[in-house]
């Protein structure tokens, strides 16, 4: 007799805002094992947000930075085209999902990037996790792939600001940081999408992380995901991280320091994203709110 496997059940949550409208949204199978990676697109693909992310077991010897057992796992990231290597808002969902289950703590996650350990709290009546990056780097833009990307975004070399020069940063996954002089504009974004994901594959790019400086510790963001089938992502935990390297790479703020990252206000779902640099620790710790979406 054929067996039909069951559809796993996929939870909805969002990262980086207590309010279900708000932050980047996230499709979480908390028991992914078995699927293959076809299925996992699939799913993603029908889920239709910028990325899903799937558990399985973690590798023998995993969580010894989690103090009981079960808050240690794989997981897996899946934009709707494809899969991507790590992805912060959709840490930061599962981990709040996990902790609604098995309490505040402290998590440990194996991703293709490397080990990312999660805390989950509780403020107020609300979970807040903050992911702890993999060891980042920041490097420097060919002149020729900057015109391009600036050509794609049709953002004359103008609009940038000179006080900070473009670098591709990794923080887990790749992202070209271009720093835009005003808020509006940040505030404009019409892409050809085609050239842009174009580039976007060559460079090996999740997406771009477009600034705006608005004062010593806040910073607007966006981040266009042509690569993932989505114009934008709403709130970028894996850019927000490779941006705190940026920015301490170049000077740009002190060594140890809390910036607020906002993100999603141009798209009506505001978020906001905490980014804490520690002297001493090149790693980077990205923070916020989340909240299961009623379905």
């Amino acid at each position: 007799m054929n067996s039909v496997r069951q559809t796993p059940d996929v939870l909805r949550y969002t990262a980086f805002s207590k309010d279900p409208e708000g932050g980047n949204p996230a499709g979480i199978v908390l028991d992914a094992t078995g699927l293959s990676y076809e299925e996992m697109l699939a799913i993603a693909a029908e889920v239709g947000y910028s990325e899903s992310a799937f558990l399985t077991a973690p590798p023998e010897g995993a969580g010894s930075g989690a103090s009981d057992a079960g808050r240690a796992y794989t997981i897996r990231y899946f934009s709707p085209k494809a899969e991507v290597s790590f992805c912060g808002h959709a840490t930061v969902a599962t981990a709040v999902a996990l902790g609604e289950r098995v309490g505040p703590g402290d998590l440990v996650f194996t991703t293709q990037a490397g080990t990312v350990p999660v805390t989950v709290t509780r403020e107020g009546g609300a979970l807040r996790a903050t992911l702890t990056s993999v060891v980042p780097h920041v490097e420097d833009v060919e002149a020729d792939d900057l015109t391009e990307a600036l050509a794609a975004l049709d953002w004359p070399a103008g609009d940038l600001d000179p006080a900070m020069p473009a670098r591709i940063a990794f923080a887990g996954a790749r992202h070209l940081v271009l720093a835009a002089a005003s808020r509006e504009r940040l505030a404009h974004l019409a892409y050809d999408f085609a050239r842009l994901e174009a580039l976007m594959h060559r460079l090996d790019l999740t997406t771009l992380q477009l600034v705006w400086r608005a004062s010593a510790e806040v910073f607007h963001v966006r981040a266009p995901f042509p690569v993932g089938g989505v114009v934008e992502d709403p709130a970028t935990g894996a850019a927000a991280a490779a941006f705190g390297a940026y920015a301490r790479e170049l000077g740009l703020v002190p060594e140890a320091t809390v910036l607020t990252l906002r993100q999603g206000e141009d798209m009506g779902r505001p978020g906001v994203l905490t980014v804490e640099l520690r002297a001493g620790d090149r790693r980077i710790r990205v923070g916020g709110a989340g909240i299961r979406i009623p379905t």
